[in-house]
């Protein structure tokens, strides 16, 4: 079974941020964000969807909605905190 794979099942299960992923599957955490990327282009061919719940602000609750990266924001631009909960992912029929 290949990374993918394992993420993919990982992901149908219930949502995980990318630390949770990383460690279940047993890869580093930069690598994660690249299959999260492939995935999302080729679920669709499986009828799935790579379903993203948004990185948040914990100092203002700022939902960083329409993202494009699959990584964790360093800062918030609206009040420049440095505590943000990262977006999860989930794997879910299309």
């Amino acid at each position: 079974m290949t990374v993918r794979d394992q993420i993919r099942e990982l992901l149908e299960l219930r949502p995980h941020t990318t630390l949770q992923i990383s460690q279940a599957v047993g890869i580093p955490q930069g690598e994660v964000a690249g299959h999260l990327e492939h995935l999302a282009r080729s679920l669709p061919h499986q009828g799935l969807v790579l379903e993203v719940e948004p990185a948040s602000c914990i100092a203002c609750e700022l939902a960083f909605e329409g993202r494009k990266r699959m990584t964790k924001p360093s800062r918030c631009p609206r009040c420049r905190s440095e505590r943000i909960k990262p977006p999860r992912f989930s794997v879910r029929p299309g």
